[in-house]
């Protein structure tokens, strides 16, 4: 039983992609998206080896269906879906990296200020029209909010978790001022815009997010994986330093791969809540704490959540709802759940 779980959680991505493909405004069998996805795979392997050969190894590959489904499956839903997959097992990885730091399951990356900074940036870039853009403006400013939120911290040589949530709190306090004040300062349309932003979607996904997004976020992803038993290290808090463990270093290393990966995820696509607390807590709940599952199921089950839950966002009804407030929606009654069943007695 436990074993199928397992496997269930690691595979759910395959599964999550394919449903999500196939469910729209305009809807596309699974036998259709399968195939062609299959057949656009063939294709670019064709290309591959055409390039790498000189033209003397190649095949011919057609896709027999509608120009009409292609165009919907590989330059709409396909980028949109690969980028929320991307950003929810971003989320869902920075939680459990920051949960095990802090030993406090109710910590995510949020805490270091990223968001507000993001949202400022994000903003200031809408509100006044940046040449910088929205996304780039979004990443600075993000990275900037954790600069300022770790130098705050910084206390005698070290930071420590609650040096670290303070700071955050002024952080967060500090710029969330600053994007209330933009906000009120700003003409209708240009607050519509921001609000909207704030509140996350995938809308403007395409490929070109998709390659920038992706090599930061799999690089993060296979960095905090190699490092897992670190992680378990300093779910031990203060007894991992009797054994030798240099954790200040490691903590600030990991803060520093979580920082990076969720502003890229902030920058494309808004504030999204929740994921980064759900998702490490169901893995937890079903498998415990040790980092060598923990991580690999967690990456997975939150791109497999971001995934469908975008679907929902954009299918629910006839316009898209905001991919935020979908994964609040579905935060609540999970923790609400878990408030119940343990007492408040979390453990992390």
């Amino acid at each position: 039983m436990r074993r199928a779980l397992y496997l269930s959680f690691l595979l759910s991505p395959v599964l999550a992609l394919i449903v999500s493909l196939c469910i729209g405004t305009y809807p596309i069998p699974p036998s259709a998206v399968v195939s062609m996805v299959l057949l656009k795979g063939a294709q670019i392997i064709s290309e591959v080896l055409k390039t790498l050969t000189l033209g003397k190894v190649s095949f011919s590959v057609t896709i027999p269906y509608p120009s009409v489904y292609q165009t919907i499956l590989f330059e709409i839903r396909l980028p949109r879906v690969l980028m929320a997959m991307l950003v929810g097992s971003a989320l869902a990885i920075s939680g459990a990296v920051l949960q095990a730091i802090f030993r406090n399951p109710l910590v995510n990356s949020y805490i270091l200020g990223i968001s507000s900074g993001a949202a400022f940036g994000a903003a200031l870039a809408i509100g006044l029209s940046v040449g910088l853009g929205v996304t780039p403006s979004a990443f600075a400013f993000a990275l900037l909010a954790v600069f300022i939120t770790t130098s705050l911290a910084r206390v005698g040589g070290r930071i420590t978790p609650v040096s670290l949530v303070l700071a955050g709190i002024i952080v967060n306090a500090f710029f969330s001022a600053l994007t209330s004040l933009l906000k009120f300062l700003m003409e209708h349309d240009k607050l519509a815009s921001i609000v909207y932003w704030l509140m996350g979607s995938f809308a403007n996904s395409d490929w070109g997010s998709v390659k920038v997004a992706f090599p930061v976020i799999l690089a993060g992803c296979f960095l905090i994986y190699s490092m897992r038993w670190q992680l378990n290290v300093l779910s031990f808090g203060e007894e991992a330093k009797i054994v030798g463990v240099e954790t200040e270093k490691l903590k600030f290393v990991f803060i520093v791969i979580v920082s990076m990966i969720t502003a890229v995820s902030i920058a494309f696509c808004g504030i999204i809540g929740w994921v980064g607390l759900m998702i490490p807590h169901i893995v937890r709940m079903a498998f415990g704490p040790d980092h060598k599952t923990l991580i690999p199921l967690t990456i997975t089950l939150g791109a497999s959540f971001m995934a469908l839950a975008d679907t929902l966002a954009r299918s629910v009804a006839t316009y898209e709802i905001p991919i935020g407030i979908i994964t609040t929606l579905l935060g609540i009654p999970f923790f609400a759940y878990l408030l119940r069943k343990t007492g408040g007695g979390w453990d992390a």
